[in-house]
């Protein structure tokens, strides 16, 4: 049975995550949040850029509480990859803030729906899904480009950890 400790669970972890996230912008100059530093041109910030458009769609789209800023349809093949890396038009001020945005939108749908409340993900197989499952899911992602964000900090100053 799927339950409301098991909600908050995954919940804590997923805010722990955001910070751990975030952290490895800190103390960084604005290069370095930029610089590709592997063969796709993923950086830092566009890590940050990524998991922001994961949450507004999970957490937004997937269950009817659209995020109230643009983003690009999931199905928007002209975007792939594009959330990957900042380039020198958008601030780190910018890109982090709506990481925030977009995350306490997020916070507001799992806050309100019931851990088996039901979603859907058109881009999934078995696109049917309750809220338990797109916790998982984004959960598992976010710590999946958190490791990411990790290694490339470790390239740039060596600098490894969750935190302060």
């Amino acid at each position: 049975m799927i339950d409301d400790f098991a909600k908050a669970y995954l919940h804590g972890d997923l805010r722990e995550l955001r910070e751990v996230l975030v952290w490895k912008l800190d103390g960084l100059p604005e290069a370095d949040v930029r610089r590709p530093l592997v063969a796709s041109g993923t950086n830092l910030l566009g890590l940050v850029k990524h998991l922001t458009l994961t949450e507004a769609r999970y957490f937004g789209e997937v269950f009817g509480r659209p995020f109230p800023e643009p983003v690009p349809r999931w199905d928007d093949l002209a975007a792939r990859g594009l959330d990957m890396r900042a380039d020198e038009t958008e601030s780190r001020e910018e890109i982090v803030a709506r990481y925030r945005r977009a995350c306490a939108h997020s916070d507001g749908t799992i806050e309100a729906l019931a851990v088996d409340s039901p979603g859907h993900v058109p881009w999934w197989p078995r696109p049917d899904v309750m809220l338990f499952n797109v916790l998982v899911h984004v959960v598992s992602e976010t710590a999946r480009h958190a490791g990411h964000a990790d290694i490339l900090r470790e390239q740039l100053d060596g600098a490894t950890g969750e935190g302060r």
